[in-house]
């Protein structure tokens, strides 16, 4: 197994360290790619304000999920869970007990490869792993590279790659840079949008925008940072599905964005979460939701959207019930509801059909959909919410089916 380690502050981690990471994969043919925060960097302090450990190591996994390679990236925490300085010797001694008889790769950036023989027992470093540092262009690095490769393999007798990664040259900020830059309310450009909303959500490196008064491209980032990056493109498409439907049917643009954003925000969250939200605003639960989670999210998403992110009424009602509908449903709730099932990402045998009816029939469609989710939980054997057997109850009789 060969194995990638990527180490650093990561304060923040941006565009460019993906960049590098990505490239490394596929250049060293990794196995497992992990990203190691440092806890007590010893080459320089971390900044005063820097983010809590804890939050440099979400946004290290944030970006890591990025790469939508779940099976092989890691994050691994053991340089924050050690006491005293984080050198990279006393990591690579545990990285070989964890993964006995792995391949090991340092990665690492121009600066810190011309002066690896500065840093602590790099003869340690040097026995347990190969280096590989990345560069912008070849043209540009390897007058540099070349001397440092040759030294090191001639003094430690070490295994060295350089790889260039063009993509750097749209990076070309030092994280200092960064910091400053995000602090009067810039620098978004450089870093995964994901990654961004989280440092807005925690109010980092002097973000301090009001959670009630984002901005359409603010929202998306925060709404990104709170889900699995492989949501992503389902919460993009419901998007997009949504304002083509408001275009066709009506509705208001902006609020069915807002609501497409923001529908699937606390998929992730445990059970436990779903029910301390809902009773903190008094989300009313019946029975069955409180027990289900795929039901819970769209209680604990639209108390989010009205009463964090200071959305309308229409808002939370679209998100309330885009999972089950209900009687007499209103515009805005259709069309997310059928947003949420039609969007591009989405296939199966009816699709085709269900797309043609959202754009000619808006009722038909949305009891389409309602029929076809009471005849999938009926063969599952599961219980239909009563909301959903009362969508279905109140467009017939619109439709006079």
């Amino acid at each position: 197994m060969k194995i990638g380690l990527y180490g650093g502050t990561f304060n923040p981690p941006h565009l460019g360290h993906l960049a590098a990471a990505r490239t490394a994969v596929s250049a060293l043919g990794l196995d497992r790619l992990v990203f190691v925060p440092a806890g007590v960097p010893p080459h320089k302090t971390l900044p005063a304000g820097s983010p809590l450990d804890a939050q440099r190591l979400e946004m290290t996994s944030i970006m890591a999920d990025q790469l939508l390679r779940p099976e092989l990236t890691q994050v691994w925490d053991v340089e924050m869970r050690r006491p005293g300085k984080s050198y990279t010797s006393d990591t690579l001694r545990q990285a070989a007990g964890q993964w006995p008889g792995a391949e090991l790769w340092l990665l690492m950036g121009t600066d810190m490869f011309l002066s690896l023989q500065d840093w602590h027992e790099p003869e340690v470093i040097l026995s347990l792993a190969g280096v590989c540092a990345f560069g912008r262009t070849h043209a540009d690095t390897e007058h540099l590279f070349a001397p440092q490769r040759e030294f090191l393999h001639r003094n430690y007798e070490a295994k060295v790659a350089t790889i260039a990664i063009p993509d750097l040259m749209l990076v070309d900020v030092s994280s200092t840079q960064l910091r400053e830059m995000l602090g009067r309310g810039a620098g978004r450009e450089y870093l995964p949008p994901a990654v961004y909303g989280y440092i807005l959500r925690e109010k980092l490196y002097g973000t301090c925008v009001d959670l009630s008064r984002l901005t359409i491209e603010d929202l998306r980032c925060v709404s990104y940072s709170m889900v699995k990056a492989k949501r992503i493109a389902h919460i993009r498409g419901v998007e997009e599905e949504a304002v083509r439907l408001a275009q066709r049917w009506g509705g208001d643009v902006d609020e069915m964005r807002r609501a497409a954003i923001l529908h699937d925000c606390t998929k992730y969250w445990s059970k436990q979460e779903h029910l301390e939200i809902c009773d903190r605003y008094g989300i009313a639960l019946d029975c069955m939701e409180r027990g289900t989670e795929k039901l819970l999210h769209a209680k604990s998403g639209a108390a989010l959207a009205k009463y964090v992110f200071g959305q309308s009424e229409a808002v939370f009602q679209a998100i309330l019930y885009h999972t089950t509908g209900r009687g007499n449903m209103t515009l805005p709730e259709k069309l997310l509801y059928l947003a949420d099932y039609i969007e591009p990402t989405r296939d199966f045998p009816e699709m085709a059909e269900m797309r043609r009816l959202a754009y000619e029939d808006l009722d038909r469609a949305v009891l389409m959909g309602v029929q076809l989710s009471i005849q999938e939980m009926l063969e599952r054997n599961r219980r239909v919410h009563p909301n959903t057997l009362e969508a279905e109850k109140t467009l017939r009789k619109g439709l006079r089916l």
